[in-house]
């Protein structure tokens, strides 16, 4: 076999003759990324992904979403309802809590919302609670309840906008109208009722 025929061959490898004798050798791989890698394209994005990612942290009642799963409670039980047998051999539902004064995951702004807004959610013991029995699925069932509670705190944590000052002046308007509107239902209602007595009598 010719050497030029070896040089191209994808193994990226060659032949050395030494002592009359062919050696097998692995060159070296070549380093090619192609125009659309993900280096080239987000240059700046830092894509190792084995180095120590550090979630988000929550500012106030600026709740940044991520929920870490390792210091919540979650146990799984039979689920009710339709599903055939496989309902008596899956534990499907879920049961997710987390005491909401302990948890550092949280501001202590967030805590209050939580704590004000879903106060009738809360355990005795001071855990907010919630399940999942939406699909036939754990997993599934617990994606359900990571997303109710992360819903649940974006909720608390809303504060509606101040309203503008023609909004203001709108709202004052119509309160105006429907109370001369009030008044003046009220006097027709008066002259009605004036119309239907009788004469007065003179003795």
């Amino acid at each position: 076999m010719a050497l030029s025929a070896l040089s191209s061959a994808r193994s990226l490898s060659r032949l050395l003759v030494k002592n009359g004798r062919y050696i097998h050798t692995t060159a070296p791989a070549a380093s090619f990324k192609s125009s659309v890698s993900l280096e080239k394209i987000y240059p700046e994005s830092g894509l190792d992904m084995t180095r120590n990612i550090q979630p988000p942290k929550n500012e106030g009642i600026n709740f940044s979403g991520y929920i870490p799963v390792e210091q919540l409670q979650v146990s799984y039980s039979r689920s009710s309802g339709p599903g055939g047998q496989n309902v008596n051999k899956v534990n499907t539902k879920v049961d997710l809590r987390f005491h909401v004064e302990t948890a550092e995951w949280l501001t202590q702004e967030l805590k209050e919302k939580i704590a004000e807004k879903y106060k009738s959610s809360i355990t005795s013991d001071g855990c907010l609670l919630i399940r999942s029995d939406k699909t036939r699925s754990q997993q599934l069932n617990l994606a359900d309840a990571l997303d109710k509670l992360r819903h649940m705190i974006h909720t608390a944590a809303y504060v509606p906008p101040l309203p503008s000052s023609e909004a203001v002046e709108r709202q004052r308007r119509r309160h105006e109208a429907a109370v001369r509107e009030r008044l003046r239902k009220k006097r027709d209602r008066s002259l009605v009722k004036q119309s239907r007595r009788g004469p007065e009598s003179e003795f």
